[in-house]
C-alpha cells in the first residue's frame, strides 16, 4: 500500500447539497425549501412559536425568584489583605475598614458593603471591620491573633412625607 492509495471509506464523506442550481439539479427553483410563507424565505424566526397555541415556556409554571435590587458587595479575600500589608499600603496596627481598603487599592470604590472571605492565608494581628465574613475567614484571622467584627450594611434613607 502506498500513500497515493490511501482513501476514506465509501459514504465517509458525503458531497454537500448545491441548492438552486437549475432545476435539472433537482433543488433547483425553490432550493428544497417548499413554496411559499415564512420559512421559504430568509431571516425566518420562530423559535419558540407554536402557530397561536400558548407555547410551552409560557404553559409551563415558573420556578425560583430573582432579588430585584440584589446588594453589590466587594468581595476580599484574607490573602489579598495580607498581600497589601506585605507592601505597607495597609498599617496592621489600625482598624481596617472599607475606607482604608480603598486607600490601600484592595477595592476599588465602596458598594453596599465588604465581605471577607478566607482563600489565602494572613499572618498578621489585624482588626478588621467588614459586613460578612465567612467562618473560614474568621477563623483565620482569629488563629492569627486578629479580630473580625461584623457592621450593618447601611440601608437607603426613605423621605419621609408626613
Amino acid at each position: 500500500m502506498r500513500l497515493n492509495e490511501l482513501a476514506d471509506n465509501k459514504g465517509a464523506r458525503k458531497t454537500r447539497k448545491r441548492v438552486g442550481r437549475g432545476i435539472g439539479s433537482g433543488l433547483g427553483k425553490t432550493g428544497g425549501r417548499g413554496m411559499k410563507g415564512q420559512k421559504s424565505r430568509s431571516g425566518v424566526a420562530i423559535k419558540g412559536f407554536e402557530g397561536g397555541q400558548m407555547p410551552i415556556y409560557r404553559r409551563l409554571p415558573k420556578r425560583g425568584f430573582n432579588v430585584p435590587n440584589p446588594k453589590d458587595w466587594n468581595i476580599v479575600n484574607i490573602g489579598r489583605i495580607q498581600q497589601a500589608i506585605d507592601a505597607k499600603k495597609i498599617d496592621a496596627k489600625k482598624t481596617i475598614d472599607a475606607a482604608a481598603l480603598i486607600e490601600a487599592g484592595v477595592i476599588g470604590k465602596a458598594r453596599d458593603g465588604v465581605r471577607l472571605l478566607g482563600n489565602g492565608e494572613i499572618k498578621a494581628k489585624i482588626a478588621i471591620e467588614v459586613n460578612y465574613a465567612t467562618g473560614a475567614a474568621v477563623s483565620a484571622i482569629e488563629k492569627a491573633g486578629g479580630s473580625v467584627s461584623i457592621i450593618k450594611a447601611k440601608e437607603p434613607q426613605a423621605d419621609k412625607k408626613d
